[in-house]
């Protein structure tokens, strides 16, 4: 699913060592390769996961994911919203993923993948009784950190799902939004930085991080597909992948229609995620090489000219029709250039959400106690900072 998922010396699929620079420098001048290791539930793939993912490969030559099983998941955290297998699907773009990876991360398991060093975020991850999860490769010096993404969660996006139950709420500031997030993130000794409910700020450098930066080439079909692609999923890639696959030379062009025009046909508190949220995930799809942000619902002679679209694709699901009755592809359908494409795969968010409904305890639960134990954690490290500045004002004396 993401995008550039590993950089190697060479060819893609070529061993680096007998890569043409590799061969042309001597032994004393050939650089080793740094293999990287990255670990998670990957359950609900967000960008916050491929922001992950993009900042661990900057750190070295080749990148592994391993993914955890369902059962260590449940064991250590709670039920997972995804199953291992779409799960272990989502990022089965990255090359050299390891599935079923523990969830403790042991150096018997950086030597199993012959990588170098583990990399995660800078929030912490325990175990079913309060345990950091990296503990050992951190003692170990494999251990590397980096940047978390602020501003969403698979806790936090259970969250707005869970909230999806109750009335509309017309603004993240409401009464009922706020007792939601009290509700659902909040243990008793306080708020963890790392669990709950938070707004995503978006900036121009985000998304220049995610963007392919290419242009379409001479002889590239450019295929146009629109919708709202929200909580992007196992489903839309597949769809995305089948609309890939349809030309030898495809360049995909996505368009993000804006939260209000999504709210307008699909209805409840839809979108889940907004359309900052909603670019940054499709940008990150190694088989989409532009998103258009606010897409026109209708697909006009304009669009398709400005972007010298050669095929418009829809899916199975419904169509709905634009605010004054007419069909949205009427034009593609006429110029001979629309495809519906079958991927096989018939998720959809109002899927996922129902799966987030029919276990609403266990989730609010899963969350209540992930959050008591990071307090736990907090609290203690509190502590410790406090005798230590004891110590040294003792010292000082």
């Amino acid at each position: 699913m993401m995008k550039n998922g590993h950089h190697q010396a060479g060819k893609p699929g070529e061993d680096a060592e007998a890569s043409p620079v590799a061969v042309a420098c001597s032994p004393e001048k050939r650089r080793r390769i740094v293999r990287v290791w990255c670990d998670g539930c990957y359950d609900m793939v967000h960008y916050g996961h491929s922001n992950q993912l993009r900042q661990a490969k900057a750190m070295g030559d080749y990148l592994i994911v391993g993914v955890h099983t369902d059962e260590e998941i449940s064991k250590h955290k709670g039920p997972p919203v995804f199953t291992q297998a779409e799960r272990y699907k989502m990022v089965a773009g990255v090359e050299g993923g390891g599935p079923g990876a523990p969830y403790v991360t042991t150096l018997e398991t950086l030597d199993k993948y012959t990588s170098d060093f583990c990399v995660h975020g800078d929030d912490i991850t325990l175990t079913v009784d309060g345990k950091d999860t990296y503990e050992e490769v951190k003692k170990s010096g494999r251990y590397r950190e980096c940047k978390r993404t602020q501003g969403v969660s698979t806790t936090d996006l259970v969250g707005r799902m869970l909230l999806m139950t109750k009335a509309h709420h017309s603004n993240i500031g409401n009464s009922e939004y706020q007792q939601h997030t009290d509700n659902f993130g909040r243990g008793p000794k306080g708020h963890s930085p790392w669990t709950g409910v938070s707004q995503f700020l978006q900036t121009s450098q985000k998304i220049i991080q995610f963007a392919s930066g290419k242009e379409p080439q001479p002889g590239d079909t450019i295929i146009y597909v629109a919708g709202a692609f929200d909580l992007f999923h196992i489903g839309h890639v597949d769809f995305l992948e089948a609309v890939y696959k349809l030309s030898d030379k495809p360049y995909v062009i996505v368009g993000l229609h804006f939260d209000q025009e999504v709210n307008r046909y699909k209805g409840k508190n839809y979108p889940i995620m907004n359309v900052h949220e909603r670019t940054l995930s499709v940008l990150a799809c190694r088989y989409v090489s532009e998103v258009v942000i606010g897409a026109p619902y209708t697909v006009s002679k304009d669009l398709l000219d400005h972007f010298k679209v050669d095929l418009v694709c829809h899916g199975k699901t419904e169509v709905f029709p634009d605010r004054d009755g007419s069909d949205p592809y009427t034009v593609p359908r006429r110029k001979g250039i629309l495809r519906i494409v079958d991927s096989g795969n018939s998720l959809t968010t109002d899927d996922i959400v129902q799966r987030i409904i029919k276990n609403r305890l266990l989730f609010q639960a899963r969350n209540q106690k992930k959050e008591a134990k990071e307090m736990a954690v907090i609290q203690a490290m509190k502590r410790r900072e406090e005798e230590k500045a004891k110590e040294r004002a003792q010292a000082v004396l």
